[in-house]
This record gives structure tokens, C-alpha cells and sequence, in this order.
């Protein structure tokens, strides 16, 4: 069955409705007979199969669940994204910012893989390069909401080191990260020994797409990253795998077959042109020193 960004929409929503409900401690059914729906309308809802949502089912679900006006705007936001093609989640728009989508799908991976022509992927970042990051990017913040997004990205890296599970990281990035001044040559030193230290983590692999490689990808692309979560032990995808690239104006998710298809044989032909995870390492220390 091919899936679409609209898919993914309702698949969130009814995630955190479904998270709500385990929170407040109630069952399905006891759920269902306080909005005078059934217990399987409900149940689609919560797995994301039910096309259309009633505003005031809705609305009903948010109350009981003791969601907060941000929370309801937010799942408005991805109600209306069921007759969408594709799912934009505009900044500021239907879904606040502080809403994170990204970072809930993010947390659910298994296995990231990840192209970056402009910058070191936030799970590799250094705090101080996140900060430069972050204030260029949010100048009217004070120090303090500064301090929380940094924070914020930190805690997302500790699915990196943790022995259980950790998330899988396939990397490439082009040789611009490493040579493009973020903050300072310190900052970019420490952040590029960082980055071939954590390349010789077992889960982590880095690769270095050189200047001289060109461009292996015919048409233009930037960065974006493919999100896979996994199989039960049934042998079943736990969730069908997501890809996400980064606008100015927001963040685009696919979860076609056919997109999906095609950022997989993307990155196959950057990995093709790409130093090899020995080769790249030398490279990070060696600009570092030369940071230094």
C-alpha cells in the first residue's frame, strides 16, 4: 500500500492522541463511550488508518487528555494534513514551533541516514557549534532559550552513546562542512576531532564527499535525511521508514515508495563518490590540525 505525506500526518496524530490516552490511564473503550464514539472509530484514530477526524471528536479527545491550547492547535494542525499529498510542516503556521515533529519521528529510528552539504548533523554536534547555529538562527532569544535549544539537541545525542539500542548513523558530508568557518577555527577544530572520534563508534559510520568528487547527483539536492525504524519480531517493518529535508520555510516529509526509492539510490551514488570511513577520518583530523 503506498503511503503519502498526509499518511504520516494522521499516523503522529494518532500517535500522541495515543500517548495521552496511556498517560491519563484510560482504555480504548472508556475513551470511546466518553466522546460517544465506538472503540474501533477510536482505534483508528490512535493507528492512523481513519481519513477523516471530526473537529469536535477532536477537541473532545484533547479535553480529556488535559492537552494545553498549544497541544489542540498542533493537532488541528495535522488533522487538516489528511487531503494533502505531501505533508509541509510550516513554521509557525498550522503547527507551532515548539512542536517538534521531527524530533518525536527522530527519537523512534533505529537507523539514520543522513546527507549534509552545509553543516554537521545535529547528532554530531559539538554545544558549541550548536550555539553559534542557534543564535545566528534566533537572534531575538535571550541567553537562556539559547541555552534550552542547545540543551535540547544534547539530549537527542545521547542516543548515540547509549549501550541499548543505539541508533545507527550513516553520514556523509560534503567536504564544504569541514572547510565553512562556524563561530571560530577553535570551535571548528574541537568540532572536527569530535566528529572522527565518533566515527569510530561501531554504530556510527562518517564519509567525506570530496570537491573533486563533483557532483554525483545529477539533479540538484540538498540535505535530507532517511528515518528507519526498525522490525518487530514478526519480522514487519514497525513503522514504514520516512524521509525528511530541511527548507527554509519548514520541513518536507515523504513517505512514498517511490521518494523513498529514489533518496536511497541518492545516497548510494554520494557513497559511491564519498572517501571511504578510514580515509574520511584522516581528513577531519588533518583539517583540524590545520584549524589549530
Amino acid at each position: 500500500m503506498s503511503e503519502d505525506g498526509s499518511t504520516l500526518a494522521r499516523r503522529q496524530l494518532g500517535k500522541y492522541l495515543r500517548n495521552g490516552r496511556d498517560e491519563c490511564g484510560f482504555t480504548i473503550q472508556q475513551v470511546a463511550e466518553l466522546i460517544e464514539r465506538s472503540a474501533s472509530t477510536l482505534q483508528r484514530i490512535e493507528k492512523g488508518t481513519a481519513v477523516r477526524i471530526r473537529t469536535i471528536d477532536l477537541e473532545a479527545l484533547c479535553k480529556i487528555y488535559g492537552f494545553g491550547p498549544e497541544q489542540l492547535r498542533a493537532m488541528k494542525g495535522l488533522a487538516t494534513q489528511g487531503s494533502e499529498q505531501s505533508w509541509w510542516c510550516e513554521y509557525g503556521d498550522a503547527v507551532p514551533t515548539n512542536f517538534d515533529f521531527y524530533v518525536e519521528l527522530e527519537a523512534s529510528a533505529r537507523q539514520l541516514t543522513s546527507y549534509e552539504p552545509e553543516f554537521v548533523p545535529g547528532l554530531l554536534q559539538t554545544p558549541a557549534y550548536t550555539g553559534v547555529l542557534i543564535r545566528t538562527a534566533n537572534p531575538t532569544d535571550n541567553t537562556e532559550e539559547h541555552m534550552r535549544r542547545v540543551q535540547l539537541r544534547t539530549r537527542r545525542q545521547l542516543r548515540i552513546a547509549r549501550k541499548h539500542h543505539p541508533v545507527i548513523l550513516d553520514v556523509i558530508v560534503r567536504e564544504s562542512v569541514l572547510r565553512g568557518l562556524v563561530g571560530s577555527p577553535k570551535i571548528m577544530a574541537t568540532q572536527l576531532r569530535y566528529l572522527a572520534e565518533a566515527s569510530t563508534r561501531p554504530n556510527v559510520n562518517v564519509q567525506v564527499l570530496p570537491f573533486s568528487a563533483g557532483f554525483p547527483v545529477a539533479d540538484p539536492i540538498g540535505p535530507f535525511v532517511i528515518m528507519e525504524f526498525g522490525m518487530s519480531k514478526q519480522g514487519q517493518m514497525v513503522e514504514p521508514p520516512v524521509v525528511y529535508t530541511e527548507r527554509s520555510t519548514g520541513g518536507l516529509y515523504f513517505a512514498k515508495p517511490a521518494a523513498l526509492e529514489h533518496y536511497h539510490q541518492s545516497y548510494e551514488s554520494l557513497r559511491r563518490s564519498a572517501m571511504d570511513a578510514v580515509d574520511s577520518r584522516a581528513l577531519l583530523r588533518k583539517v583540524a590540525k590545520e584549524y589549530a
